[in-house]
């Protein structure tokens, strides 16, 4: 199989979805990988050790899409590059289609075989391919909560730990999943409050046992979201429905209750965001401000810390990127239940319910379509 592997062209980002040791795996499987000038200089590798790894340099994303039999990316296709993509290409990256229509209408017209990141399943599932990315966005959320907080980026002036005798800052962390449990760990680690609603029992359990002292793990309902909202000096939006959007938690009438100048944190942006007022910002211009409230919503967190993100991203990935290219991506489909959950557009049709529901589009029960 030939692979392509991609140039990101989202603002500020500066992953790549492949590194030069992947590409050396991928050869001596047998396969030919062409690589776009340049695609790795943002996470620290340049195009001479993608030929060292045996990699085939192309100028220009179009002859990448020309050539390859499935493309990688980190992000979703961006407009430029849809009418590029060829029918029966496979698409292998994070898409997020429930959060886009457009893309999703483009990707089903190009009659191409999308399969996300974010919905392949692991063999006890789990989502291995987003939990490295979702760990990276964790960290940061509460690192850019912190930041934030400061008075002179616009923030409540409230340090995360306190001092002596002054009380920490109160994070309210809503979800208890991989993004949830790192930014925890992070905003208890600089000394925060912290409480981190989930509506599964198990994993509040889970996290009782493994977390720190100062953090605390409660049942989620509204009526505890709005309580907490309420006290928060800064709130993380970590929620995840596999491949569907994301539900609002926090409703624009919450601000007015909430204290001045506290941080939103949407991590769940990707995919919808779970904040009512979040729309998506940059690393450029990473912060807005709405009824006196703070919001953080970028898209693309993990791209803050490219080289860690993409070393992450290619441990994950890999190993099935070569099952794809080894077997074509139906065999191995057929073969890895959590990687045949990954597909989600298998030419015009809709193979992932999330992805349906969310635009009223006619589902195809994947099975089907194999």
């Amino acid at each position: 199989m030939i692979v392509g592997i991609l140039k990101e062209i989202k603002a500020q980002e500066n992953r790549v979805c492949m590194t030069p040791a992947g590409v050396e795996v991928l050869r001596q499987n047998g396969h030919e990988v062409l690589v776009e000038k340049n695609a790795g200089v943002g996470s620290g590798f340049l195009d001479d050790q993608y030929i060292a790894a045996g990699a085939i340099m192309m100028d220009t994303p179009a002859e990448v899409f020309a050539k390859a039999d499935m493309v990688m990316h980190v992000k979703e296709p961006q407009p430029s590059e849809f009418s590029m993509v060829r029918p029966g290409q496979i698409i292998f990256t994070y898409l997020h289609y429930a959060a886009d229509e457009e893309l999703t209408r483009a990707m089903m017209k190009s009659d191409s075989i999308s399969i996300a990141y974010e919905t392949v399943e692991g063999p006890h599932g789990g989502l291995p391919l987003l939990s490295p990315m979702s760990e990276v966005a964790g960290r940061i959320a509460a690192q850019e909560a912190a930041h934030f907080l400061k008075f002179v980026h616009g923030g409540r002036g409230v340090l995360m730990g306190g001092v002596t005798g002054v009380a920490p800052a109160n994070v309210l962390v809503l979800g208890g999943g991989m993004v949830g449990a790192n930014a925890a760990i992070i905003a208890a680690g600089m000394g925060a409050q912290v409480h981190v609603l989930d509506m599964n029992l198990d994993r509040l359990r889970y996290l009782s046992e493994i977390m720190p002292k100062n953090v605390i793990p409660l049942m989620s309902s509204p009526a505890t979201v709005r309580a907490l909202a309420r006290e928060a000096d800064a709130i993380i939006g970590a929620v995840l429905v596999v491949g569907a959007k994301a539900p609002k938690l926090v409703s624009r009438d919450m601000l007015k209750e909430m204290k001045p100048k506290t941080v939103l944190v949407d991590v769940a942006i990707d995919q919808g965001g779970c904040f009512e007022t979040s729309h998506p910002t940059t690393h450029a211009d990473p912060v807005f401000e709405l009824d006196g409230i703070l919001h953080y919503c970028v898209a693309n967190i993990p791209g803050a810390v490219p080289m860690t993100s993409t070393l992450a991203l290619t441990n994950a990935t890999l190993p099935y990127a070569v099952q794809i290219a080894n077997k074509g991506w139906k065999k191995a489909c057929q073969d890895n239940p959590g990687l045949k959950k990954g597909l989600n557009l298998i030419g015009d049709k809709v193979v992932h319910k999330g992805v349906a529901d969310a635009f009223g589009l006619p589902y195809s029960p994947v099975d089907s379509c194999l």
